[in-house]
């Protein structure tokens, strides 16, 4: 990346900004030249460090001085990292910091080969086992208080129709002590103690915890209907995590979304019903009241409430111009406040409040990849020093919620480097290294990421993230040969795909010496309102023009040699990857599908599938289409209906339990295609749903696509 160009502007003096917002002054960033915010250093500082720490990877790689390599051997000096080091279970994972600073917790493969809770303590950098099950792994945990966790198990998948076993909820002290089982798991795996206070329902789940409140309590939530025609009425409770006991939360009717304080009182809701929002506020006597009502999907009126600060202030994402900022909002008055806090023109922030019983000292934010805006001189200051100490990297800090501890937690990655985890004593500036999520990786063999922004044919501008193999410097000013390329197409397709970071699949295939170019087409979120519905009823129409398009740079810029290209996706991905060989043949030389869309109308046919009515009557229609009236717009969009046209090698690849896409997807389209495609490899993976949940499976899945990919994209 050759600038920084994540736009977001904060303007207020350094004191005001960690309390309530009062006092704000905001603006645009401007133009280089130009008078405003944006001039200002400390005020982009947060996206600047993402935006450092990109350069310096770029110019360690060499982007434009380098020689090709054949994909069947993309190093000359050196044997390709085996598929085993990118699809692992990790030793090290999901650290965190207590709120009082003086401990991490973080997941730990054990002896046996199982995820085991351990803790650190930060003085003298002893860990401890805080819970080991065996023949058990633990999926996830989360701090109550400084002293108390909660944790749950691995889910697996039990059969078509029971397709998750519950995880279950344990407490359990930091130092071991005080373990209880909280509610039931699906198959009766562990059960509770003997102290006349029942197991909750399997059914209950985690909602959020409440640190700031200093409590054994927890927040815990259960959909009070699940069925194929919507899941809903939601119930909530608090749970405490010492006792078992639970105590009912009055909620209004149909709430999907929740904001508790930080005694732990629900403040905000937004409720859905019949493709409608409304934003709820609780009033002083206790009775919700509708401010604000708005479509699920599209217009301008959202608010989504995020947080409430330790002084009572309520801060929205809504929108500002074509996109959702970060606003305080005047709960008295009902409205929002005059200006936002946070906002971009060229990114919906999605910002995640940072918040200390001292008020809230930051944001993170989501642009080319994650950043944090500092709201707190001091947060920003330790900030600066890790970004000096790890420059290539992108760094999350995380500080102590409470208390006075030097300790913070970073979290550092960058495209070829996964996640590392340390902790920073920001008195002494001495920085420990507590273990990293994948091991035996060279970063010298991986792909190095740059974001652009490509337009498409009518204007639309489509950040696209572009990877390209390393390769030997050859002192030349353009490659002697581009590289082949894989067109790698996020699913969703409402949702956003790809951010600056380590991402093992596309690692895995720079890895073998192809480039992989990830558009955010049209109807893609986190882009703004105008990207985001340009993509109605645009499934194989203008979002696979944008996947063209984009493709079709590249192959201007000189990053991908015009006769290799495979386009490869899961879920809606797979959809695109089939729709690429139906539209442009003469681009595509294969396809990589798996788990993908065949056919949008059995979307709405197929009744076994997860997909409640409730959606298909209120979103789907309106995002993909009304098989009511539009029979003939499916046929159009649809690989089945279009299978004659599909006459390059595909590779497709399905699960067998399957509730999102359903097997019949894929057998359907296979049918369609074996008397005149004689080039399709058909794999079903037993026991696998929506996505490979089993190491096994993602390493002979990515087997078979490299096999795949060096018979098809070979010279």
């Amino acid at each position: 990346m050759t600038k920084a160009t994540a736009k977001i502007c904060v303007e207020s003096p350094a004191a005001d900004l960690a309390g309530s917002g009062a006092g704000l002054r905001i603006g645009w960033v401007p133009e280089a030249g130009s008078r405003g915010c944006g001039l200002d250093p400390v005020l982009l500082r947060a996206s600047r460090a993402l935006a450092r720490a990109m350069r310096t990877a770029l110019a360690r790689g060499a982007w434009i001085a380098w020689a090709l390599v054949s994909a069947a051997a993309p190093s000359a000096a050196r044997e390709p990292i085996p598929v085993e080091r990118f699809f692992q279970e990790p030793d090290f994972g999901q650290p965190s910091l207590a709120p009082d600073g003086r401990t991490v917790a973080m997941l730990v493969r054990g002896a046996e080969g199982r995820r085991q809770l351990v803790a650190v303590d930060l003085e003298t950098l002893k860990p401890r086992v805080v819970v080991a099950v065996k023949d058990e792994d633990l999926a996830g945990y989360a701090w109550v208080n400084s002293r108390r966790l909660v944790y749950w198990m691995e889910i697996k998948l039990t059969g078509p129709n029971r397709t998750d076993s519950g995880p279950g909820l344990f407490g359990v002290d930091k130092d071991g002590e005080r373990h209880r089982a909280l509610k039931e798991t699906r198959v009766g795996l562990l059960r509770g103690p003997e102290s006349g206070v029942p197991l909750l329902d399997w059914r209950w789940y985690l909602q959020q915890t409440l640190p700031g409140a200093n409590t054994d309590e927890v927040i815990i939530a259960k959909a009070g209907e699940v069925s194929s025609e919507r899941v809903g009425n939601f119930e909530l409770q608090r749970l405490n995590t010492v006792t078992g006991r639970v105590q009912d939360i009055e909620t209004p009717l149909h709430s999907i979304h929740w904001v508790f304080d930080a005694q732990g009182r629900l403040v905000a809701a937004n409720t859905l019903d019949r493709g409608e929002m409304t934003l709820q506020l609780r009033g002083p006597e206790g009775a919700f009241r509708a401010v604000a009502r708005f479509p699920e999907f599209g217009g301008t009126g959202q608010l989504i409430p995020l947080a409430v600060t330790p002084d009572g202030s309520l801060f929205v994402e809504a929108p500002y111009g074509p996109t959702m900022g970060l606003w305080p909002f005047d709960v008295a008055a009902g409205q929002l406040g005059p200006k936002p806090l946070l906002v971009s023109p060229d990114f919906d922030l999605r910002p995640e409040p940072v918040l200390t019983a001292k008020g809230m000292l930051g944001l993170r934010v989501m642009v080319e990849g994650e950043a944090t805006q500092w709201l707190d001189p001091a947060a920003q200051a330790s900030q600066d020093e890790i970004d000096q100490r790890l420059p290539d990297t992108g760094n999350r800090i995380s500080l102590p919620s409470e208390g006075n501890s030097p300790w913070v937690l970073v979290q550092a990655q960058s495209d070829v480097k996964p996640m590392q985890a340390y902790a920073y004593h920001r008195a002494s500036k001495r920085l420990v290294r507590l273990g990293g999520t994948l091991s035996g990786l060279d970063s010298a063999q991986l792909g190095l990421m740059r974001f652009e922004r490509v337009k498409a044919r009518d204007g639309l501008m489509i950040p696209t993230y572009l990877t390209l193999p390393r390769q030997t410097p050859a002192g030349k000013d353009k490659p002697a040969q581009p590289p082949p390329m894989v067109v790698l197409v996020h699913g969703g397709p409402w949702a956003r795909g790809m951010s600056w970071r380590f991402d093992p699949e596309v690692q895995f295939l720079a890895s073998r010496g192809y480039a992989v170019l990830q558009p955010e087409f049209r109807g893609s979120t986190g882009f703004g309102r105008r990207h985001f519905e340009a993509g109605w009823r645009q499934w194989g129409l203008a979002m696979q023009d944008d996947v063209t398009d984009a493709l079709r740079w590249a192959i201007q810029q000189g990053h991908a040699d015009p006769k290799r290209i495979c386009i490869a996706g899961a879920s809606y991905g797979g959809y695109a990857a089939l729709m690429g060989l139906v539209r442009e043949p003469q681009l595509f030389r294969c396809a990589v599908n798996w788990l993908g869309v065949t056919d949008p109308m059995l979307f709405f046919e197929v009744r076994w599938s997860d997909i409640t009515r409730e959606f298909k009557t209120y979103g789907a229609a309106r995002l993909i289409g009304d098989p009511q009236t539009e029979a003939e717009h499916f046929k159009t969009i649809s690989p089945l209906h279009q299978a004659k046209r599909i006459q390059a090698p595909v590779l497709m690849a399905y699960g067998e339990w399957d509730l999102r896409v359903p097997l019949i997807h894929g057998e359907k389209l296979r049918d369609a295609l074996k008397d005149h495609n004689r080039q399709v490899e058909w794999i079903v993976y037993p026991e696998e749903g929506h996505g490979w949940s089993r190491v096994e499976t993602q390493r002979d899945f990515w087997r078979r696509v490299e096999a795949f990919l060096a018979r098809h994209l070979a010279p």
